[in-house]
């Protein structure tokens, strides 16, 4: 399962100052995830990063999953 220290690592993100938006961000790529039927074991902080990644964008109102984000939590769900 990602943890955010992973999704850390992933996107190059040091430090603690944006914990609070990155967890907020991180809880709601896996959510999206564990609601498409993906397991545990196959949430990777490589997808997970990619999800935050997508909404995260300081709030500038257009925050949306990527294609490949969509596409790779199907294949992850089929896996599962």
């Amino acid at each position: 399962m990602a943890t955010l220290e992973g999704v850390k690592n992933a996107t190059g993100l040091t430090g603690s100052y944006q914990d609070a938006t990155l967890q907020i961000w991180f809880d709601e790529a896996v959510g999206f995830l564990k609601d498409a039927g993906v397991k545990d074991a196959l949430i990777t902080d490589g997808i997970v990063a990619r999800g935050v990644l997508d909404l995260w964008n300081y709030g500038a109102g257009e925050g949306k999953l990527s294609e490949y984000f969509k596409q790779r939590a199907a294949q992850l769900a089929y896996k599962s």
